[in-house]
């Protein structure tokens, strides 16, 4: 008896998410302008999102390259500075020092910039002798790092200390504040969607007061006619999902040939994460929660305000 009874009340629930599925296939236009808001709502920032996981991945692969260039003072000899960057190696939040000498510094330059001429009319060389130090991995958070550069600084052989990955910090910093803001605006936006639902289901119900005071009148509970009103959430949150995690692909798609254009001429390999599968599970199942709960509200709110007269 306990299994029959069961197995009839997941046969009346699929009844009826079938039933509520056909009345939204019956509107079409109406349901596709319903699923279009709900899933640019949710589109929205899931795009934001993949791009700062994006940037994120293409950071941290740099962490490797931070390396703080020490500028000595020009009255330094070859002798002192390689002295300098032996007792460098010899500190634990060093991994690695390199020395480049002034006159080596004079020939990159040289390379570079193909001013042999201008240069063969300096008196003396100008640029001083670099030592190139790269600090531990672990201990690339900003306050240790800024210490340590405030420390290599201090040392008197030195004349300046430049941090290399100071742009880097400040990528991270805005790639938190782009984080937080991503939060901000995906709670916006699922409130959004809560409205946008419940207006929706509030406007089912009204249509549908005549229906609710017949099966009130015959002894239907707010239970069996809350069921429909829920599934209806359920369907619009779900689909929207779906649409949302199409535009987000849409959205990748579009923007993936220029990224890999602007990669592939810094000679690099980075492609573009998707994160379609993660995204595919999340979207439509952030849709069905914020579809039930805005239905759920909607009805609490319209459905004991109906009573048979």
């Amino acid at each position: 008896m306990i299994n029959l009874n069961f197995k009839n009340y997941l046969l009346r629930h699929l009844q009826v998410m079938l039933f509520t599925l056909g009345r939204i296939w019956r509107q079409p236009l109406a349901s596709l302008m319903t699923f279009m808001v709900i899933g640019i709502a949710l589109a929205l920032p899931a795009s934001l999102y993949v791009l700062l996981k994006n940037i994120e991945q293409v950071s941290t692969q740099w962490d490797d390259v931070a390396q703080i260039s020490l500028f000595l003072k020009q009255d330094i000899n070859d002798q002192k500075a390689q002295k300098l960057a032996t007792e460098l190696k010899a500190w634990p939040e060093i991994t690695n020092v390199s020395y480049q000498s002034a006159s080596k510094s004079l020939e990159e330059f040289r390379k570079l910039s193909g001013l042999d001429s201008l240069l063969d009319t300096l008196p003396t060389n100008p640029l001083p002798a670099v030592v190139i130090v790269q600090p531990d991995g672990k201990n690339l958070q900003a306050d240790v790092i800024g210490d340590l550069v405030s420390r290599l600084e201090a040392l008197p052989d030195v004349e300046l200390a430049q941090l290399d990955m100071e742009w880097l910090q400040r990528l991270r910093s805005i790639n938190e504040t782009g984080q937080r803001g991503i939060s901000i605006l995906g709670l916006l936006l699922s409130l959004s969607v809560l409205l946008v639902i419940g207006n929706t289901i509030r406007l089912a119900i009204l249509n549908q007061q005549s229906e609710i005071r017949v099966i009130k009148l015959v002894g239907g509970t707010n239970t069996f006619i809350r069921r429909p009103f829920l599934y209806t959430g359920f369907w619009y949150g779900t689909l929207g999902g779906f649409v949302a995690w199409i535009t987000l692909l849409i959205t990748m798609g579009l923007i993936n040939g220029p990224i890999n254009e602007l990669a592939s001429q810094y000679n690099s390999q980075f492609t573009l994460t998707w994160l379609s599968g993660s995204m595919m599970l999340f979207l439509p199942f952030t849709g069905m929660l914020l579809g039930v709960m805005g239905a759920w509200l909607a009805v609490g709110r319209h459905l004991s305000a109906i009573e048979p007269t």
